[in-house]
């Protein structure tokens, strides 16, 4: 399954789409956004088909004009997770306890996919990465270097969505640090992606 999500082609003219309802973004970008959703369904996959949140306006953007593409989408998402796998809007760590389960899950799997160390990483994985790297105005940013971010984002004043990384291991937002390989296949290292169950 995980293979088979990660090398499918996505539809043909899904590019267009996509050029045409965010042109700021430049198409030799298109295969890094590509590749930034598909970790986002490996970690879906990963963690056993549990409910991750997307951390990209890139990445959703793209998932949104694939869902679009009604029998393809369908088609993947049996194949890739044996059901259908709903859309969730980007999100950052917030009070939302759902939600941040959601984006530590995505956290933990996208950085297992790129050998990153989820509790001490030494860079972003790219799912957390894109927005900054596309500089995208309604992107979300995030940082390894957190000194006085938080307190900026607290007080108002972080500006276009800025986050910190190392926030995912905080229990601070909502009292746990759920999601962040406890008990969902934490230990996901990129096998095969036995996964979700269903057909």
């Amino acid at each position: 399954r995980l293979r088979y999500l990660r090398e499918t082609p996505l539809p043909p003219g899904l590019y267009d789409k996509l050029r045409k309802k965010r042109p700021d973004i430049a198409p030799e970008h298109y295969p890094f956004i590509n590749r930034a959703l598909r970790d986002f369904f490996a970690s879906y996959l990963l963690s056993g088909c549990k409910p991750v949140s997307m951390p990209s306006q890139a990445a959703d953007e793209l998932w949104h004009e694939f869902i679009l593409y009604t029998r393809n989408y369908d088609r993947f998402c049996r194949q890739a997770f044996g059901k259908f796998l709903h859309h969730t809007p980007a999100v950052v760590l917030s009070r939302n306890y759902d939600r941040n389960v959601g984006l530590r899950r995505a956290w933990w799997h996208s950085c297992k996919l790129e050998g990153i160390d989820p509790r001490n990483p030494a860079r972003l994985p790219l799912l957390f990465a894109l927005d900054a790297k596309l500089e995208l105005a309604d992107g979300y940013r995030y940082s390894l270097d957190c000194h006085g971010l938080r307190q900026k984002n607290d007080s108002g004043g972080g500006g276009g969505g800025s986050q910190c990384a190392t926030d995912m291991r905080d229990s601070s937002f909502d009292g746990t640090t759920d999601g962040l390989g406890d008990g969902d296949g934490g230990g996901g290292d990129g096998g095969d992606g036995g996964g979700c169950g269903g057909d």
